[in-house]
């Protein structure tokens, strides 16, 4: 996919110019799921 078709893609989640609100859910998802993947090495590697 290019940007282009990426831009176009996410202009209905973002309702100003730019980015804006479609960055915002991307980067939030993305430290949830750092988050989330520590967590879970984190209690793999423990000696039960």
């Amino acid at each position: 996919m290019s940007t282009h078709t990426l831009v176009n893609l996410a202009a209905p989640i973002s309702s100003g110019p730019g980015p804006g609100l479609f960055l915002r859910i991307i980067v939030i998802s993305s430290i949830v799921g750092v988050c989330l993947l520590g967590w879970i090495l984190v209690r793999a590697g423990r000696d039960n």
